[in-house]
């Protein structure tokens, strides 16, 4: 009897230990699922905003074309920002010409490398980089220019074979994030002529080593170029480059010799192969497909014509133009340019457009193929979109990168689509995890993840999801404060009774049709303002904890936002008109550039305004402005930070 006691209680004990376990469980699974909506909230804020800035780029494109049209001045006396801009054919430079000023000191002790390149020299690279060291200029020319002679000679389209035994590993986007290049070649393996790789383009941007991660990826191309295959990307474009980063990283790296490498790089990026083909089965592209996607054109279009995918072709009507000569031989029309008299240096409208398509398209779960709103270029493709290509070309599969995924990869369209994303962390620590894939033939691909961790891994989940939220969180703020008084426009015409308040609903409709970012604003408002007990929003609670700093008091708030807001867009043109990287800019520059802005754009803002802010900006008096300081003077500042003082969550 007294056995069976104890058999009975011991029953009892695992039977609690049973209930306990599971309650564990099910609070882990709720509290992970919680985890991840926040995640997806975090990330959908992140994207929509970057996919805004590019809508803000895309239209920066148009904006040019208009400059050139109107700025008479700048097309009759500066030929060589249209040059810059529009001709793509640009002539090999002598390279005594990059070379006659440029010595390596005795005192560099960063590496030296020794052409021809061989495998050593990865390493030797790999090395000096994770040691912060920079590669001297010199060396960075040289290859650059291996590199432009040995892409030169590469067809639009890599075709690559694998075997069952012989993988080939394709990396999507790396945005400057060095440290997730070196985890992928110490995960799996340098690049050899046993393991190729494929990277699918956006080498650049964003991140702080754009530089060393293409130094890596040419030295690696030109010890392997049958191994190592590198696609272009929406981001390999000078004009990308401006409002995201690289350019400035040059120039900040190699103060002396920054614009010869720019220079240099520009003409690199046109010749760049735009896809990858993998056993005739496998497509590799940037960006994605359109349902008028002509694979066999784009196999013989001179890609080197494409400078930039931002500067559409010019129109040219014959039949009306007025035109005129300039010194450099440019005609100038009253529809456009012509350089040398000739549109041979253009691809056509219809390639143009082929090339945008794959560069930029994403795809989505709607059949059809409808313009890709979110970007501002390329299109969304459906499922069926998806079919219809790959039939068509014979094809089983198209891997792609172009957006930034949770996991690092995901895959849609029943399987024939796989994006793959490899910059981890590409928003905040810990927003995402960077992916690769290996595939060969006969055998599905095989899928790897990773993430880059720092000091932060320390810290418990939840905290580091808190970062992630309070990043994307102060984001959008900062996006809110620059259209404030569209908002507050907005809020007063809903607010029929003047009381200051606004139901929830009022309050989302009002933010989506001022910002258009395509967010859940009803989830998001604990965030970003104030509910009474009733559930309405004190409005103007939007901006308690924001503002926009004025670099002079007596300027109007409008004027401060509207500078505010398309800074990014005043920085890249004064950028191109300021050829020489002087940084500065002459007061009548600056105020013609202004105006065909303000007209463009149809900003509603008092020249006079903007004259005395540029004469208050115009410190020695000498008629021109530091144009980079001028807009550094408007910045946001925050007075706190709610998300950091709290353990609140996105949903």
């Amino acid at each position: 009897m007294g056995c069976g006691t104890s058999s009975s209680m011991k029953d009892k004990k695992s039977e609690k230990a049973l209930k306990a376990a599971l309650v564990i469980q099910n609070w882990y699974r709720g509290h992970s699922a919680q985890l991840k909506t926040r995640q997806r909230y975090a990330l959908t804020i992140f994207q929509s905003i970057e996919y805004a800035d590019e809508q803000g780029q895309l239209e920066l494109s148009n904006f040019f074309s208009f400059m050139l049209e109107n700025y008479t001045r700048v097309l009759e006396e500066d030929p060589e920002l249209v040059t810059h801009l529009f001709d793509s054919n640009i002539q090999d430079k002598d390279r005594q010409d990059y070379w006659v000023s440029i010595d390596v000191p005795d005192s560099y002790c960063g590496p030296r490398l020794q052409f021809p390149l061989t495998f050593t020299d990865i390493d030797l690279l790999i090395e000096a980089f994770k040691q912060q060291q920079i590669l001297h200029a010199y060396y960075v020319l040289e290859v650059l220019f291996e590199t432009k002679k040995l892409l030169q000679q590469m067809p639009n389209f890599t075709h690559i074979k694998t075997s069952p035994s012989k993988e080939i590993t394709i990396c999507g986007d790396l945005h400057g994030k060095l440290d997730d290049l070196f985890l992928i070649y110490y995960k799996n393996g340098l690049p050899s002529v046993s393991n190729p790789y494929v990277f699918n383009g956006d080498f650049v941007d964003r991140g702080k080593n754009s530089m060393e991660i293409l130094m890596i990826l040419f030295v690696s191309f030109l010890v392997y170029p049958n191994d190592l295959h590198l696609n272009r990307g929406n981001h390999e474009d000078f004009m990308m480059n401006m409002r995201y980063g690289f350019t400035n990283e040059v120039l900040h790296k190699y103060k002396l010799h920054g614009k010869k490498i720019l220079q240099v790089l520009e003409d690199i990026y046109t010749w760049l192969p735009i896809g990858t083909i993998i056993d005739n089965e496998i497509l590799v592209i940037h960006g994605g497909i359109s349902e008028s996607t002509d694979l066999n054109l784009l196999h013989h279009i001179e890609r080197n014509k494409l400078k930039s995918v931002l500067m559409p072709p010019i129109p040219i009507d014959g039949d009306h133009a007025t035109e005129k000569g300039n010194k450099v031989g440019t005609t100038i029309t009253a529809r456009g340019i012509r350089t040398n008299g000739s549109l041979s240096e253009q691809l056509t409208k219809h390639e143009w457009e082929q090339v945008i398509d794959i560069l930029w398209s994403d795809p989505r779960g709607k059949r059809g193929c409808y313009p890709n709103t979110g970007r501002g270029g390329g299109c969304y493709f459906g499922p069926d979109i998806t079919s219809k290509i790959l039939n068509k070309y014979q094809l089983k599969m198209l891997i792609r990168s172009h957006e930034c995924k949770p996991e690092g990869y995901e895959i849609c369209h029943d399987g024939k689509v796989i994006t793959v994303f490899s910059a981890s962390n590409y928003y905040e620590e810990g927003s995402n995890r960077g992916a690769y894939i290996r595939v060969s033939s006969g055998s599905p691909p095989r899928f790897f993840q990773y993430q880059v961790t720092r000091a932060t891994c320390l810290r418990p989940l939840y905290q580091r999801m808190n970062a992630v939220e309070s990043r994307a969180i102060r984001m959008l703020k900062e996006r809110m404060i620059s259209q404030k008084t569209d908002l507050i426009r907005v809020f007063q015409l809903q607010d029929s009774s003047k009381s200051g308040k606004l139901s929830v609903g009022q309050w989302a409709f009002s933010m989506e049709n001022i910002l258009g970012l395509n967010l859940p604003w009803r989830s998001l408002s604990s965030h970003l303002v104030t509910t009474d007990k009733d559930g309405n929003i004190d409005y103007m609670s939007s901006f308690q904890d924001i503002h926009i700093q004025k670099p002079v008091k007596e300027v109007q708030s409008t004027l401060i936002e509207t500078v505010y807001r398309y800074r990014s867009d005043l920085q890249i043109i004064f950028n191109v008109i300021d050829s020489n990287h002087s940084g500065l800019i002459s007061m009548e520059e600056f105020r013609s550039i202004w105006k065909l802005f303000k007209s463009h754009y149809r900003v509603c803002v008092d020249d006079s305004q903007l004259d005395e802010l540029a004469e208050r900006m115009d410190l020695n008096k000498d008629g021109s402005i530091d144009f980079n300081e001028f807009l550094k003077a408007f910045y946001v500042v925050h007075k706190f930070d709610k998300l950091s003082k709290s353990d609140t969550k996105v949903a």
